[in-house]
């Protein structure tokens, strides 16, 4: 019993220290990003309605773990807002980390 145990905490240990080694590409999120920014916009002409109707975060800027552990939350159930817990589902951790890297290199201000 106890070697079952040992070998479950090394896996569970592995795996946590696999996830914390996942490095954003920011070029990489950039091919990802296209479905976030009719709500998460950044600026260009477009204005989404979204944000008139609920509280959308504009992200361009953002630290980079904060989206990344937003995306987790949503994944995993703890943040509710239907459409990101279904988008956040279908992402890989590294994946979440591209996005991440792409919106905290971000310029410009998002419209207003």
């Amino acid at each position: 019993m106890m070697k079952k145990v040992l070998f479950l905490a090394s896996l569970m240990l592995a795996a946590s220290a696999h996830a914390q080694n996942v490095v954003g590409n920011a070029a990489e999120g950039a091919k990802l990003v296209a479905s976030c920014q009719g709500c998460h916009n950044m600026g260009g002409g477009y204005r989404s309605s979204f944000p008139e109707i609920f509280a959308v975060p504009m992200i361009n800027g953002q630290n980079a773990q904060y989206i990344v552990d937003a995306l987790k939350e949503y994944k995993n159930g703890n943040r509710r807002f239907p459409t990101m817990r279904a988008i956040a589902a279908s992402l890989t951790d590294q994946q979440m980390a591209d996005i991440a890297a792409y919106y905290a290199t971000a310029k410009g201000q998002p419209i207003k």
